[in-house]
Formats: structure tokens, sequence, C-alpha cells
């Protein structure tokens, strides 16, 4: 018997998965506790519908970080922070701050936690770092930090 998985069931497969079992587990377990439906050509249909519309979906994203990619390699980005007399910050130049930047510039949301950086930012000058924006995916690009 063909079915149709609605929720993951342990040792038969994954949600929206189309498995062979037997009738008795399929009639008896899997049905009436509502873990599947039976297969027929339009809950098939619907199941490839689904997964070239979540192909897509990654394609594009793929391609949008990609070109961001392009965008954000190799530029840099400002920014202002006060110091004391010995050129020492007062506190440190975070991830936070560079991703709202990198936001600004991009315009597209990026979380601070993408960010990486090669160490901490307590001094002024030029640093670089990454933002990685997808898998495989990332962009090198230099922090300016001047005096404000």
């Amino acid at each position: 018997m063909k079915v149709v998985l609605l929720q993951d069931v342990k040792g038969t497969g994954k949600k929206d998965e189309i498995v062979n079992v037997s009738d008795g587990y399929g009639r008896n377990f899997l049905l009436p506790r509502k873990l599947a439906k039976e297969a027929n050509a339009q809950s098939i249909n619907d199941i490839k519908n689904k997964e070239r519309a979540e192909q897509y979906r990654i394609e594009q994203e793929k391609k949008a970080a990609t070109e961001l990619a392009k965008k954000l390699e190799g530029t840099t980005i400002k920014l202002f922070a006060k110091a004391g007399q010995s050129g020492k910050l007062f506190g440190s130049v975070t991830s936070k701050e560079i991703a709202d930047e990198v936001s600004k510039l991009a315009g597209v949301q990026i979380d601070k936690r993408k960010i990486t950086l090669d160490g901490d930012i307590k001094t002024f000058g030029t640093y670089q770092s990454e933002v990685k924006l997808y898998t495989g995916i990332s962009a090198k690009f230099y922090v300016l930090v001047s005096e404000q």
C-alpha cells in the first residue's frame, strides 16, 4: 500500500514522503492516527508541486545571495567611534554595528551572527570582515573605523 506521510514517522519516513507500507500497518496504524493518507494521483501531484516550489525558492535565494556577494565584495564600510587620548576606542566596534551598516548598504536585513571578524576592533584603522550570505556563499569586505 502506498501512502503519503503527513508527519515524520520513526522507522518509516519523513513528512511528505511517498512510502510503500504493508496494508495492515497502513490501515490499522498510519491512517487512523492521521499520520498518513492514501497515495493517489492528486496527492502525488501535490507533493511534486511542493518539491518544485521549494526548489525554485532555494534557487532564488541562492541567486539573490550571489548578487549581494558581488555587490559587497571588496567594499569598504565606514564606521565612526569615540576614542580616548591614546587612540583606543571606548568599548569596541561590534558585529551588530557592522551588520546595521551592511544592511543599509545592501538594502537587505543581515543578521549579526552572519558576520565574522578577524578579532576585536578596539582601535582606529581598517579591518577585514566577512559576511556569510548562504551556504557556501560569502563576501569579504573592509571596515574602516575612524574618529567621530
